[in-house]
């Protein structure tokens, strides 16, 4: 069903999404977007087609075969995004992709904005280093939804970040209790922290791909601020500016005793990175400082 989207824009709404429930039907879908367009809102969604996802918890292939489990197939996603990008062209919407995993989708996007269809998109951090091989032995904390998938899934997910098909790596930080994860791996509820982690692991990438650093840590500043807020916020001269100060060369042991999420369940748990935030200064008034030891 719709909500009311012009009285929710008016209380301070500005995008509209189905968040975790299930991926709309085309008619709903194609009346959102007619309604956003109209009035000029933006649309969420985390595309997967239900019937072919129900019931997966792994990457439909090689590995989850191997282990027993269901399957989510890549064109479960890349249904979606078809359906997504299609209505999207017709009705003139501006639509944001949530959390894509699979090549085909990375593809299906980079041929839409190619076409001048209004539609962005961003990846987990999860996805951005992981695949379907890193679930080893049923470990849950790499039990994600969209799933890991596989390593040439991996590889277009990064040439959509380098070709701007891909806008904004995000944390996807869904911290799950112990007592959800301790469990089968098909049982387990699906997500882990990861606030914590994005800074260290997009300096992780910047690396491995050779991207110089301000290029980088567009995919998690400028970026998803000028999506967020709709005009370009900037550092300038005489503004007031939201900041943080980070030693890139740093590192840092992930850990239960690191960790300050409520939760420690994440893929990266005892994992070395370099990356460490020293200061967060919001509104000109430092909120955060890293006490210095010797």
């Amino acid at each position: 069903h719709l909500t009311d989207m012009v009285a929710l824009s008016e209380s301070g709404c500005f995008a509209f999404s189905q968040g975790d429930g299930n991926f709309p039907s085309p008619l709903v879908l194609r009346r959102a977007m007619e309604y956003a367009s109209t009035f000029g809102l933006n649309v969420w969604l985390r595309p997967q087609e239900n019937s072919l996802s129900e019931g997966g918890v792994a990457h439909e292939g090689e590995v989850a075969t191997r282990l027993g489990l269901p399957g989510i197939p890549s064109i479960a996603e890349a249904i979606a995004v078809s359906t997504v990008i299609l209505i999207a062209q017709e009705t003139k919407a501006r639509v944001h992709l949530c959390r894509l995993s699979s090549e085909i989708a990375i593809n299906l996007v980079r041929n839409a904005k190619d076409e001048g269809v209004n539609v962005t998109s961003d990846i987990s951090l999860n996805n951005l280093h992981l695949s379907e091989v890193d679930i080893g032995f049923f470990d849950t904390n790499h039990r994600f939804v969209p799933p890991l998938r596989g390593t040439r899934d991996r590889k277009a997910l990064r040439s959509g970040l380098l070709d701007n098909s891909v806008d904004i790596i995000c944390s996807d930080h869904t911290p799950v209790s112990g007592d959800d994860k301790n469990i089968p791996f098909g049982e387990a509820a699906p997500g882990a922290c990861g606030v914590e982690m994005l800074l260290p692991l997009v300096l992780r990438w910047a690396k491995q791909e050779g991207i110089p650093l301000k290029h980088a840590l567009k995919k998690v500043t400028c970026n998803p601020s000028d999506l967020l807020v709709g005009t370009p916020k900037r550092i300038t001269g005489g503004e007031v500016a939201d900041l943080c100060i980070f030693d890139p060369e740093m590192p840092c042991l992930v850990d239960e005793n690191s960790l300050v999420s409520k939760t420690k369940n994440t893929p990266f748990i005892n994992t070395e990175l370099l990356g460490v935030n020293m200061f967060t200064i919001v509104g000109g008034e430092i909120l955060f400082e890293r006490l210095q030891t010797n």
